[in-house]
């Protein structure tokens, strides 16, 4: 009988030095175990501790918070505990506050969007994106074209699913164009690689602006913003630590940050405003691109939470998301049907070096064809299991893992009419996307390894019941 625990503390010994995170899982994440959850959904969203709820509760209970625009009592308390938030995420991405401006917003993708309605988009401007990016950050290049921007796109190639340097270098040739703006992933939410951070000075020589996508990336790595200088970083909060969700903030060079015009104002965003005489003076700090009133009441709890991980510690996370990565990469490799033919299909690189904790595949049947995404979700349901499946809000990694051709999406999208189901007919694929685990602080050895029985157990030597599935709405 093969022991596969000592089989994988024999391959990854690091996972031993992880064990308080173990205790960590029982303490502060017991809803798991108690509710006999497996949870592989990192990439979507972090898992809260229940010391952060605490101290939510506690916090909101033992003093009385007001809107910040003003300066009265409660008002002023609210405020102070907003700007020590910017202050400590400013420390934990080690920042410095004369270079870079925390603003906060409702999550990663609003991020994306302040920053693709005020950039200065014009005739003979550029964006330049990688096809892996997500939708939140490919939706820029819209407003790019709006204001006669050329858009371009840097291919991902397989095996491995990586955009190459010297096309992204390619790409950037300044070839006579304006200040552009250049976006890719610190790490793919589909496949989980993780792109070179030296393409931000890259672009920099280039006279490029650089968004860095950070949401999949910083739950589990570290992201240093004194020795790495991109000039827009989105982040969601809850995609770290759990809780809060609805908060997340956009990174901004003061630098770059002069360079948006905002096409409104709000409460909140001005110095001074007039109905009658037509005029406005947007405020000279970050809270000119802070829409409204802040949640004030949810704001602090990143304070918490980033205190939470950073007493963890960052590279402790790092250490056991990238063992469990490891050995769920190898033990599906490993998992065929008794005619030796392949369980799994493998999207993106094939060992740790150069990924995160986000893994994507199909599921295949004996005859080598690929399982609805849909009954896996339907069976992983059955079985107390979280994944995630479909394209991820990522369709350009998922064009190029199903080998998508360029004509063949461009005669689809004249399909104005057409419904998901009827596109991914017209196209020829068997599948609407693939099936992802990703991995967190609160995963463990278990995890895996009840994952792995689930599908030896239900797809092994089988033809699944495809019948019932429920049309696809959305990508």
């Amino acid at each position: 009988m093969i022991d596969f625990d000592t089989d994988f503390r024999r391959a990854y010994p690091s996972y031993g030095t992880t064990r308080r995170l173990d205790d960590l899982r029982a303490s502060e994440y017991a809803y798991l175990d108690a509710e006999d959850h497996v949870y592989l959904d990192y990439t979507g969203s972090g898992l809260p501790a229940d010391s952060q709820l605490r101290a939510h509760a506690d916090r909101v209970r033992g003093a009385c918070f007001g809107n910040p625009h003003s300066e009265n009592p409660t008002s002023s308390a609210s405020t102070a505990l907003v700007e020590s938030a910017r202050a400590a995420i400013l420390a934990f991405f080690n920042a410095s506050p004369d270079e870079y401006a925390v603003i906060f917003t409702h999550n990663a993708t609003g991020a994306c969007r302040l920053v693709g309605e005020a950039y200065p988009f014009r005739p003979g401007s550029r964006v330049v994106l990688t096809i892996d990016n997500h939708n939140s950050a490919n939706g820029i290049r819209e407003f790019a074209r709006a204001g006669g921007a050329t858009v371009r796109y840097v291919p991902v190639r397989p095996p491995e699913l990586r955009a190459g340097t010297e096309e992204v270098r390619a790409a950037l040739s300044r070839r006579r164009h304006r200040r552009g703006l250049f976006v890719f992933p610190a790490q793919s939410n589909f496949t989980g690689v993780q792109h070179p951070l030296s393409w931000i000075e890259l672009a920099h020589e280039q006279g490029y602006d650089v968004l860095l996508d950070a949401a999949a990336y910083v739950p589990a790595n570290r992201l240093d913003l004194g020795e790495v200088h991109p000039d827009f970083v989105p982040v969601s909060w809850y995609k770290v630590f759990g809780y809060p969700t609805g908060v997340g903030c956009l990174l901004a060079r003061w630098e770059a940050l002069g360079r948006l015009r905002r096409p409104w104002f709000a409460g909140g965003t001005i110095h001074a405003a007039s109905a009658l005489g037509g005029w406005h003076v947007l405020a000279d700090d970050e809270t000119a691109f802070e829409d409204g009133t802040l949640n004030f009441l949810s704001i602090p709890d990143v304070e918490t939470g980033l205190a939470w991980v950073s007493g963890i510690g960052m590279d402790l996370i790092h250490r056991r998301v990238t063992c469990l990565t490891g050995w769920l990469l190898d033990r599906l490799r490993d998992l065929r049907h008794t005619d030796g033919t392949p369980l799994i299909r493998l999207y993106g690189p094939p060992g740790t070096a150069g990924r995160g904790g986000t893994v994507a595949f199909n599921v295949l049947t004996p005859r080598g064809e690929v399982v609805d995404e849909r009954v896996v979700a339907r069976d992983a349901t059955a079985g107390r299991i979280s994944l995630r499946t479909g394209c991820f809000c990522n369709p350009g990694a998922g064009e190029g893992a199903f080998a998508i051709t360029e004509k063949a999406l461009t005669k689809s999208g004249r399909r104005t009419s057409a419904s998901l189901d009827e596109h991914l007919r017209f196209l020829g694929l068997p599948s609407g996307g693939a099936i992802r685990a990703s991995f967190g602080l609160a995963s463990n050895l278990r995890d895996v390894e009840r994952f792995l029985a689930f599908l030896e157990e239900t797809y092994l030597d089988r033809m699944p019941d495809e019948s019932g599935l429920r049309p696809r709405e959305r990508c």
